[in-house]
């Protein structure tokens, strides 16, 4: 696999990624906001369950792996010419964002998303964390989409630096 190769691969799953859970702040979450929050739980822990299966997680999984390539390829890139240009700067500084993103989803919305599952949907107590809950995902999910996208760029750039 070419250097090229690899910041591509991770420039596509940073922005696929981010496209995703953007797409999910501006759009999903607000329609369910509009629900009756029994609706909007019992919605979020299907969109949950569908989540986790192989379309989404080899592109989740995928970017993460291919930016931990690209911070491999940069360091090795690096050694070699023994300096640190700034093709080097914006490749490892997109991996980092895309990893940034990872991060944040791995730490601070799967351990909600976890939480909405247990939540009854026909519960007073359960409709009351949800709004807590929804409130706190949805400023996360807006964070590490951004993370990505700007990863994704960042990845992209670089393939155009000497």
């Amino acid at each position: 696999m070419t250097s090229s190769t690899a910041h591509l691969l991770a420039a596509c799953g940073a922005a696929v990624t981010g496209g995703v859970y953007l797409a999910f702040s501006a759009m999903v979450m607000p329609a369910l906001r509009s629900r009756p929050a029994a609706d909007a739980i019992a919605t979020m822990q299907q969109v949950n369950l569908a989540a986790v299966r192989p379309p989404f997680m080899v592109v989740f999984f995928g970017a993460a792996a291919s930016a931990v390539v690209v911070v491999v390829v940069e360091v090795v890139r690096a050694r070699g010419d023994g300096a640190v240009g700034l093709g080097t700067v914006v490749g490892v500084a997109g991996a980092a964002l895309s990893l940034a993103g990872f991060v944040v989803t791995v730490t601070y919305n799967v351990p909600r998303n976890d939480l909405v599952a247990g939540l009854d949907p026909s519960s007073a107590a359960g409709q009351a964390r949800w709004l807590t809950l929804a409130r706190e995902w949805t400023g996360a999910n807006t964070l590490r989409g951004a993370l990505s996208v700007l990863g994704a760029a960042l990845l992209g750039t670089r393939v155009l630096l000497p």
